[in-house]
């Protein structure tokens, strides 16, 4: 049986539907950070750290402790960001699904029956009219944009495009999160472990 086979299988429909009732996920940028998520309440899991040596044997703890689990395909040691990583990913770890902010990626995900979340890291006005051409392009199940502590974007990118946002990076305290929320965000994901306590 492949991983792909013994994979929970979480949809994006039932992702959407449990950021809905719990809408912050942990992002986990190391080890320290993991094993922290690993104790703590967060069901979504944001793995932005890896190698090919150790991503499968990561993926699978955060499985057995319950964990939906998706991997930043972008920042995996010793794997190129190529289509490949992902079809690798899909056929040899239990991922429910990754993010990345290459729209090629992204398009792998979804055809490997993963969840996609294509990651946008909004800098200035130019880089802001660049994501409905990249969601169009990618067609992902959720959009992560980054910083995510920018309400008044959140709320532009909502009425801009019809998919799910994530709001993620520099997210520190509630006030931050219900911000993101509040102005449409679906979820919100920070490495604050204040945050996962919320």
């Amino acid at each position: 049986m492949t991983a792909q086979q013994d994979r929970a299988g979480t949809t994006a429909a039932e992702l959407l539907a449990l950021l809905r009732d719990d809408p912050v996920v942990a992002s986990v940028k190391d080890a320290d950070g993991f094993e922290a998520a690993l104790r703590s309440d967060r069901p979504v899991l944001f793995l932005l750290y890896g190698s090919v040596l150790d991503v499968a044997e990561t993926v699978r703890r955060g499985k057995d402790a319950g964990k939906i689990v998706l991997v930043n395909a972008d920042l995996l040691d010793g794997f190129a960001a190529r289509e490949v990583v992902v079809t690798w990913l899909a056929a040899h770890t239990a991922a429910d699904g990754i993010l990345s902010t290459k729209s090629t990626l992204v398009k792998a995900a979804r055809r490997a029956g993963l969840i996609a979340v294509q990651r946008a890291f909004l800098v200035d006005s130019f880089s802001y009219d660049q994501v409905p051409r990249l969601v169009e392009q990618s067609k992902p199940d959720l959009l992560e944009i980054l910083p995510g502590c920018v309400p008044r974007v959140i709320s532009w990118l909502r009425d801009d495009v019809g998919t799910p946002i994530v709001a993620g990076g520099l997210v520190c305290d509630k006030a931050d999160v219900m911000a993101a929320l509040a102005a449409g965000a679906c979820a919100v994901a920070s490495s604050n472990r204040d945050v996962w306590a919320m």
